[in-house]
């Protein structure tokens, strides 16, 4: 059969279409127009606990990525761990062609804190675009309630950058719907929400966040980093 190929103005009819739309109806869709081309990249958040759970139904349409950048809290691997038990993942796992040692060694020692810009493009970046090699769509768990750089995210996005289509079931969800998810279906998730760190990314650039305060602050703080550059245009 034909590869059905989405141009920019298709993608903004479909989010149009699908705005408002059951974040289990935005996969559906997904898995028909793009069934074997399509990639569930894991940061292992709670946002990926919940996309796990809801893509099993499309299992044979969705790839399942890590990008692990070998710099991730030890419960983050632990959650990986899990969810790849219970639901018997078939789990890709895409990293930098550096180890971190081997980072030190060409870039400087502590690379995250000199230039975390040039880090994350490093160890996240470009993994995730070997990760979406031949794939013409790519499942997120951006959020808007997540800061203010998604409050503009639609469910379905035209990414100009990559060239592909960007899926995003939960855009509309608020912290009090994934954790109620979570609970309703007894997911494992990350057990670092649970101890101030509503965002986890990589050990030296995470801390702890007080309550009340913006949930991404406990990224990269101290800087005026607040994405790591995955769901920005590539730069570097």
């Amino acid at each position: 059969m034909a590869r059905a190929v989405m141009t920019p103005d298709d993608v903004r009819a479909a989010a149009d279409r699908l705005d408002g739309a059951p974040a289990e109806d935005v996969l559906a869709w997904a898995a028909e127009q793009f069934a074997g081309r399509l990639v569930l990249t894991c940061s292992w958040q709670q946002q990926s606990s919940v996309l796990i759970h809801m893509t099993r139904p499309h299992a044979d349409a969705v790839r399942v990525v890590e990008l692990d950048t070998e710099l991730l809290f030890p419960e983050t691997y632990a959650t990986r761990d899990r969810l790849v038990e219970r639901y018997g993942l078939t789990l890709e796992s895409f990293r930098a062609e550096h180890t971190p040692a081997q980072q030190e060694a060409a870039e400087g020692p502590a690379l995250w804190e000199r230039d975390p810009d040039r880090c994350c493009f490093l160890r996240k970046v470009l993994p995730l675009e070997r990760a979406l090699e031949g794939s013409d769509a790519w499942i997120t768990g951006i959020r808007r309630a997540q800061s203010a750089t998604r409050e503009g995210a639609r469910a379905v996005e035209w990414d100009e950058a990559r060239g592909i289509v960007k899926v995003q079931p939960l855009v509309a969800w608020s912290d009090e719907d994934v954790k109620g998810y979570l609970f309703a279906h007894d997911i494992p998730y990350n057990p670092l929400h649970d101890q101030g760190y509503p965002s986890i990314g990589c050990v030296p650039c995470t801390s702890p966040v007080a309550p009340g305060d913006d949930p991404r602050s406990g990224r990269w703080a101290g800087t005026a980093k607040t994405e790591c550059g995955l769901h920005l245009p590539r730069v570097g």
